[in-house]
């Protein structure tokens, strides 16, 4: 939150960078997913150990957004994102120079830690923006993010392809420095309100899930339709490599193509929330995601049914994202950061409970029973919108 004396304003270039940006730090979280195979050839790892490589990274996000994200509140997020950049930058070296698997492992956790960019840059779009134009911006960033994610394996596959797997994180770690530079250049200095010691700060989090009726609602309807859709994710490939399918795995990666409708939920839920406000577009976007499990669940076996569905619930949940995200940004304008981190840390949690179950759901039931699963959140989801009337 920018103090009275200084109102900087967002313009197109600016955001634009900032989409740009946190597309591209996201990245960093998923390059390693299409190289696993490189990289336990690498370092002589087995199946079990080649595992936490990407789980370093995922758990180093998710610290952060418990423990850094908050600091948003009470440092210029343009320093913040400045200290951020350069842990990114040498944690990626780390992962270009690691001699051994320890150092690999540690700088992947780095990684995740400096890719908290992102979980700053989102609030301070939310902070730069007036409340007209506040869903257009969030709708802008999250595309940026989208796109980051599904972009990510490609860009990191076609590298590896020619230059080997280290290439890779050298051009993330190249990437990262440019982005930090352009960001201390461009992004206004901004005085918080808020002043807290560091333990306070943390512990305040807490209060706030206590204070606001509304950040617990969305807390939990968000999480409830992200666990469905991780537990579709999760599946999906399990689903398409068996019969009647029997896709190989890279036709399996394809349906990440399909996601980007994702974007385009996110982009037209942020044009419609400014005039049309939150709730009705959730509604709209909830109810697409419980009709895309119907989908799944009558048209799973066929292709033309999985691409159908799919769709529909990238659209509902990147659909129903922005709005979620614009009123939790809307209930305290001094405690954005720490708003944002509760509502994510909601949704990575979830994530992770949705993909195991989902799993453990498709070994005992299969697809029908992952499909009624995910329609089950779905249903819980929109009744727990329903009954807040913001």
């Amino acid at each position: 939150m920018v103090d009275s004396t200084e109102k900087p304003r967002l313009s197109k270039p600016l955001l634009l960078l900032m989409a740009t940006a946190i597309s591209a730090t996201v990245s960093g979280l998923y390059y390693n997913q299409p190289l696993l195979p490189d990289m336990a050839t690498t370092f002589s790892l087995d199946d079990g150990l080649v595992g936490l490589i990407p789980s370093a990274s995922q758990l180093g996000y998710a610290a952060a957004i418990l423990l850094i994200s908050p600091l948003g509140d009470t440092m210029a997020r343009r320093n913040l994102i400045g200290y951020l950049s350069i842990v990114m930058t040498l944690a990626s070296l780390g992962v270009f120079l690691a001699p051994n698997f320890a150092v690999l492992i540690t700088a992947c956790f780095a990684l995740g830690l400096g890719a908290n960019i992102t979980q700053q840059l989102i609030p301070l779009g939310a902070a730069l923006s007036t409340p007209e134009t506040r869903g257009k911006t969030m709708g802008t960033l999250m595309a940026g993010l989208t796109l980051g994610i599904l972009l990510s394996r490609i860009v990191s596959g076609s590298i590896a392809e020619y230059f080997g797997w280290r290439s890779v994180f050298l051009f993330a770690a190249l990437l990262a420095a440019f982005f930090g530079v352009l960001l201390w250049t461009n992004l206004p200095k901004n005085k918080p309100n808020v002043s807290l010691t560091y333990p306070k700060l943390i512990a305040s989090m807490f209060a706030l899930i206590k204070k606001h009726p509304l950040l617990r609602e969305s807390a939990l309807t968000g999480a409830l339709w992200f666990a469905a859709f991780n537990a579709l994710w999760a599946t999906l490939a399990i689903h398409v490599t068996n019969e009647p399918f029997f896709f190989t795995v890279q036709q399996a990666g394809l349906f990440g193509l399909v996601g980007m409708s994702g974007i385009l939920g996110a982009k037209l839920a942020g044009r419609l929330v400014d005039s049309w406000g939150p709730r009705p577009i959730m509604t709209c976007a909830l109810v697409l995601v419980a009709l895309s499990f119907g989908v799944l669940a009558v048209w799973g076996n066929h292709l033309a049914g999985l691409v159908i569905g799919v769709i529909l619930l990238d659209l509902g949940v990147f659909g129903a994202q922005i709005p979620n995200q614009v009123r939790v940004f809307s209930i305290d304008p001094d405690a954005q950061s720490r708003m944002n981190a509760v509502y994510m840390l909601c949704y990575y949690i979830a994530a992770a409970l949705g993909s195991a179950v989902g799993v453990k759901v498709m070994s005992l039931a299969g697809w029908e029973g992952v499909s009624l699963f995910g329609a089950g959140l779905a249903a819980l989801a929109i009744l727990n919108h329903l009954r807040n009337r913001t």
